[in-house]
């Protein structure tokens, strides 16, 4: 199969909160990131759909929740999303975060070498296993002014997103030969003798994004649901490589849907053999095409086929003021 434009690395994943206001307290007000945008779930207007990034919420900074307070707690295991990892400058940023998870009651590890860099892991109120990764790559991003976390230790995006599957093979496949990742590394998995993960990246150069594929023979299927997450989503320039990167995927055989556009940028979804639901997303027209970028969700943004309808919508979301007394760390 002829190859399109390369896949550009991760454009954004998409996880599950039951707490919209928490949500947005832990990730803006703890970790910095700015909301970019206040929608809703287009497929599912009752709930929002809540962006954070960087200061434009630039492909490859945005982690998106949707929120489905009656989803049920995410269930670990085959055919999910195990967690992601973000981008700092330095391990001088990495110790001034673990300080700030130390004073804040945030649940996190110690800081470690892992591959020959520095992590330190942690997990937000509900659950979500995260990482903070020392990467020169995060340099990249420029620092967000309106940011509460100082410029040298602010989060710069997505560094690497982390998968299950019961078999690596038809997964590696449709990375290798179908999406054309490159494997780079191999390494035991830490809870299971049994498995090991592969490192795929998406290409090639210093802001490459990785994605790690642990392969665990006999675990049971999980389930995804709140502190979970739903989907990853790779990103292509333009409309023509999107296109031409859905028919390629529908020539490998594997389902895909049409695209989808979601005003701020278009979509196609699939799920790899393995289970995980992938998407692939332009880069554009991005979060300031319907809001002035010193305002980015500030108020609820719908796309213009749902905008007649924003009476009865506002009218079903409980509003997102946290609640009083509620720890967010």
């Amino acid at each position: 199969m002829e190859s399109p434009a390369p896949v550009g690395g991760i454009h954004h994943l998409t996880a599950v909160t039951g707490r919209a206001a928490d949500n947005v307290a832990f990730y803006t007000g703890v970790l910095g990131l700015r909301l970019v945008k206040k929608t809703v779930n287009q497929d599912d207007v009752s709930a929002y759909h809540l962006f954070y990034g960087d200061e434009l919420g630039r492909p490859g900074t945005e982690v998106t929740f949707f929120d489905w307070p009656h989803a049920g707690p995410n269930r670990s295991g085959a055919g999910t999303i195990a967690g992601f990892t973000l981008r700092v400058t330095s391990r001088d940023a990495l110790d001034w975060w673990a300080s700030r998870f130390a004073d804040l009651g945030v649940v996190h590890g110690p800081i470690v070498d892992h591959r020959g860099r520095a992590v330190l892991r942690f997990r937000d109120p509900e659950g979500q296993r995260l990482g903070l990764v020392e990467d020169d790559a995060a340099a990249e991003t420029p620092p967000w002014i309106g940011s509460p976390i100082p410029a040298e230790a602010q989060i710069r995006g997505l560094q690497a997103v982390a998968i299950t599957v019961n078999d690596l093979s038809p997964t590696a496949w449709t990375l290798t030969e179908v999406l054309g990742f490159r494997e780079i590394d191999t390494y035991p998995h830490p809870e299971d003798p049994a498995g090991r993960i592969v490192v795929y990246v998406t290409r090639s150069g210093a802001s490459r994004s990785e994605l790690h594929v642990a392969e665990r023979p006999g675990l049971p299927r999980g389930r995804v649901g709140i502190g979970g997450v739903h989907h990853v989503a790779f990103r292509v320039p333009d409309d023509e490589a999107h296109r031409a990167w859905r028919e390629r995927i529908h020539a490998a055989g594997l389902g895909v849907t049409p695209v989808i556009d979601r005003f701020y940028f278009c979509s196609i979804y699939f799920r790899e053999p393995g289970g995980v639901l992938f998407e692939i997303a332009t880069d554009g027209p991005g979060f300031a095409t319907d809001e002035d970028p010193a305002h980015l969700g500030e108020r609820l943004a719908l796309p213009p086929f749902l905008e007649p309808r924003r009476t009865a919508i506002e009218a079903g979301l409980t509003p997102l003021e946290p609640v009083p007394g509620r720890r967010v760390g």
